[in-house]
Formats: structure tokens, sequence, C-alpha cells
């Protein structure tokens, strides 16, 4: 979760007297679920349905340009009065490419610029609304890239790995209330941190006492020309185990810490293609020194208390990303220089990304064969193991299923979720103590997992072990105190204990008139024959 010790510029703003809303693009941004936190300071948030009845990813996980500003039009014609901060996440130039007619058809050949042309269109048809309104005149807006997409460049095919500028150099346009400084060009290197300081500068909002970033008023005044420095970073690689990254980026030079460093003159290699590093050039002994001041400034990382469902972990698989179950052992190493250089490890990412988007389209086949390759080039990848595994399970393979997640485990013993998969795959190969061991290492890695200990209860019954079966329901109810589930599973305990007037004391209150659990019923049946 975001920490409260960070305010965001909607609370800033809020402060001011601003309505506040934010319309977003993509379920990576839902605050109820992968962003708790960025909500904060907004009036109004537009999360993602929790109950999404399409399987599409349409409306489930990602969000068209045009119904995201649909959404913010309909707020802002609902909520004209006040000044307004509205951000609008325009998310539709991400893999898979599925730009909508006619993008589709004009730039059939070039997809990813087809997706770029269609939230283009939904951004004018924002500015559209906001010039019929008149709000577009005195509006201070802000458009900016997040990041760019490898589309080849040094082997990326799409981003979060490297911190080359393919992905990390992205537009910032800046539109002035009434006119000012328009079309002005600024030259000079500025950073996305910068943002956030230089709306409270305009809008004349205090400022909090410490920032990354800096006012760019002087930029627009003509005042200043000065570059300033941008810092990188990318631990995307240690979800796979690999080595993070870390970048200092002036106007003539990059430096990018990594297991094989590297130094670009990008005035002469805009390309970032060759390599100038070495230790003792003064260039990369200055950037060291200030990676080292930033490292020192900064708090140390403080241990996550979120809990991650398996349905967010399925919505962060079909937008692309690994969720943070399958981050592994390698993200507690203390040396992360001693992991694999991500440089060489880019052609398993190609193939793993094109797996997870493979199988989030049901095209299992396509996913097994890139899952193989992956394994051809790694035969100890956690990470593909763990996918084929998953694939393996949903198919009904279940024996395939266990070897490949035992072997993803050999790898990652503390993938809490790879460890419930296998508990499941050899519960169905009916190898019931080893379901309950691999259940029971799971839970002891994330404790707080409905689904394995109603399954880990499931399966003491089954060993004839009620009184651990009985423990295992009641720890469920204390995850999901209302999972009929898990009060069903006590009830079946308590019978095969032979504690019968406990279980009907479980039972009636299910079996009431709303009670349509066919299986509450045979149990009080059951319970009452029993006793007579």
């Amino acid at each position: 979760p975001l920490s409260p010790s960070h305010p965001t510029l909607a609370e800033l703003l809020h402060r001011k007297a601003y309505h506040t809303a934010a319309f977003i693009g993509a379920v990576i941004l839902d605050s109820k679920t992968l962003a708790p936190g960025l909500d904060r300071g907004f009036d109004f948030y537009d999360n993602f349905s929790e109950h999404s009845s399409t399987k599409s990813r349409w409306g489930r996980v990602e969000r068209r340009g045009m119904d995201v500003v649909q959404h913010a039009e309909a707020w802002l014609t609902a909520h004209p009065s006040g000044p307004h901060f509205v951000w609008v996440h325009l998310y539709d130039p991400h893999d898979p490419y599925e730009p909508p007619a006619p993008y589709s058809r004009i730039y059939r050949d070039r997809l990813y610029d087809g997706e770029i042309a269609y939230a283009d269109s939904a951004l004018a048809s924002f500015i559209t609304y906001l010039k019929k309104h008149g709000w577009y005149a005195k509006s201070l807006i802000a458009v900016v890239g997040d990041h760019g997409e490898g589309l080849g460049q040094h082997n990326e095919a799409t981003h979060g790995i490297f911190l080359y500028d393919s992905t990390t150099h992205v537009p910032l346009i800046l539109k002035l209330p009434a006119g000012k400084a328009s079309g002005r060009v600024v030259d000079a290197q500025v950073r996305t941190t910068d943002i956030l300081p230089t709306v409270l500068d305009l809008v004349g909002a205090s400022t909090p006492q410490r920032l990354d970033g800096q006012s760019m008023k002087s930029y627009f005044e003509g005042a200043d020309i000065a570059s300033r420095i941008a810092f990188g970073e990318t631990d995307y690689p240690l979800r796979f185990g690999w080595a993070p990254l870390r970048s200092v980026r002036t106007e003539e030079f990059k430096f990018i810490e990594a297991p094989r460093p590297e130094l670009y003159d990008l005035r002469a290699d805009a390309a970032e293609s060759d390599n100038k590093y070495e230790p003792w050039n003064a260039h990369v002994q200055e950037f060291r020194g200030l990676l080292a001041e930033l490292r020192a400034k900064a708090p140390p990382p403080g241990p996550s208390t979120g809990v991650v469902g398996q349905g967010t972990i399925d919505e962060l698989k079909a937008l692309g990303y690994l969720g943070r179950a399958d981050v592994g052992s390698a993200t507690n190493t203390p040396e992360p220089s001693l992991l694999p250089d991500p440089k060489d490890k880019i052609e398993e990412q190609n193939l793993l990304h094109s797996a997870m988007i493979a199988s989030e389209d049901d095209r299992e086949a396509d996913a097994r064969e890139s899952l193989k390759k992956v394994l051809q080039l790694d035969p100890k990848s956690p990470t593909a193991l763990r996918q084929l595994g998953e694939l393996e399970l949903k198919a009904g393979d279940y024996a395939s299923a266990a070897q490949h997640l035992k072997g993803a485990l050999e790898v990652r013993p503390d993938d809490a979720t790879a460890a419930f998969y296998e508990g499941q795959a050899l519960g169905k190969t009916h190898d019931l103590p080893g379901a309950r061991d691999a259940l029971e290492a799971s839970l002891k890695l994330m404790p707080s997992q409905l689904q394995a200990r109603l399954l880990l209860g499931q399966i003491y019954l089954a060993l004839k072990n009620a009184p651990a079966a009985e423990d295992q329901f009641e720890a469920a109810l204390l995850v999901h105190a209302h999972s009929l589930e898990a009060q069903i599973g006590v009830a079946k305990a308590l019978i095969a204990e032979g504690n019968l007037k406990a279980a009907l004391q479980q039972l009636e209150p299910l079996t009431g008139a709303q009670s349509n659990s066919a299986e509450a019923f045979d149990l009080l049946a059951r319970a009452y024959t029993g006793l007579g």
C-alpha cells in the first residue's frame, strides 16, 4: 500500500478546495486491489467492478481510452462547479496491441502505433469537451507517458526490464492557463518527478518539505535552460530472480548499474548501442557517487502487509505483469549484483511474457510452446516451471502439473502460490500426504489463503484426521467469517469426531428459511440420525 507519509497530489489539491476525481484505464491502478492508497485525496476514484461478468479483457482488466474519457466527462458534467483536479489514465498503448476500428485497419502493420493513434483520438475528444464547456482556456493540462515500449530495441519486446531511452524517455506536454508560454519547446532534460511540484507552484498550493522533483516554472518563463539529472530504477527483473537495475542520465551520458555495467555517450550514440563503461571512468565514478547518495537518503523498504488474492494475480497476468506471488527468494538476496544480468535473460523474458498473454487469450498450446523454449534456455526457470504447472493443472494433467510445480519449488522454496498449486495437483492424484505437506508449506508462507485452508481441511478429512480438519476450517473462518464452505467443513469435522450435538449447533443456522445449501441439509439429517 502507498505509505501515508507520501501525500498525493489529489490530497494536496483537496486542501485547496479542489474537487478531485480519477478515471483509470487498467486494473493495475485499482485502489481496492493492486494499488491500495492511490485513491487518497480523490472525491471519486473510478475503480473496476469487483465482480465482472465478462471474460473479455475489456471492462474486466482494461478499459478503452474513449470509455475512460466518457466516464470523466460524465463526472465533470455532474460536478461542474469549483476548481477541479481530474486524472485521466489512458492505458491503450500496451501489449497485446488491439486498437479498435478504424485504427486496427489503418495501422494493421503497426498495431502499437494504432493504439497510440486511438489514445490520441480519445484525448482529442476530451479536449473538445473541455472547450465546449468553456473550461479549456483556463485549464492547466499535463500530458505525459509513464514509459515507452521496447519493440525489439535491445531485444526487449515490451517494457519493465531495461532502463534504455526506448522505454524511459517519454513525452511531456504542458498547456498553461490562458495560453501562457504557448509553443515554447524546452530542450533541457526534466523528470516526471517534476510534474507534482510544478502543478503545486502554478496553482499556488503549499509544497511538502521533501520532494524528489522541482517546479519547472522557470523554464516556462525562459529563466532556466539547465538540464536536470534523472534517476531510473527497475526492480521488475527481481520477479524472475534477475538483478535489479539503476541508472543516472544527464543530457550527455547514461550510466546503468548492473552486473555488467553500462555507460553511453548519448550525443554520439543516441541508440545506446556502444557501451563505453570502464570502472575508472570519471563519469562512472561520479554517477556511482550520485546513486550512493540517493540510496543513503531513501528510507529502508518495510515488509509488505498486503495479501494478494488469486483473482488479483490473474488480473496482473492478464495485463502482462507478474504478481507478488511470483516473487521468490531472489527478492531477498542481499547482493543483487550476484544475480543474473537481465541482458542475458531478455530472450527468456520475452518468451515468458508471450506465454502469459497466450494463456490469457486461451491459446494454451502457444503458451506451452513459449514456456518449453524458456526451459530449453534455463531448465531451472522457476517462473516457466510454475506457469507450466498451472497450465497442466488447468488441463487436468495433474501428475505433470505436480512434477513441474515441484521443480519450481526446488528453485524457489518460498513461493506460497506454487506450493498451493502443488497441493491441488497432488490431491487430485490422491497423494494425500504429499498434498497435506504442500498445503502446510504454502500456509506457513502465506497464512491468510482461504482456498488453501479449505483444501487442507478437506485433505485432513480424507486422511481421517478430523481434529486437524476442524482446525483448518476454523482458521478459514478467521480469514472469511461468512464462508459457507468453511462452516460446512467445521460441521463435517465435528460429525467425523462423533460430536453430533456440536455439529447440530453449527448446521442449524445454515439450514434456515433462506438456505439453499443441499449439503448443509444432508449433514443435518446425518447428525439427527446419529443422535437417534
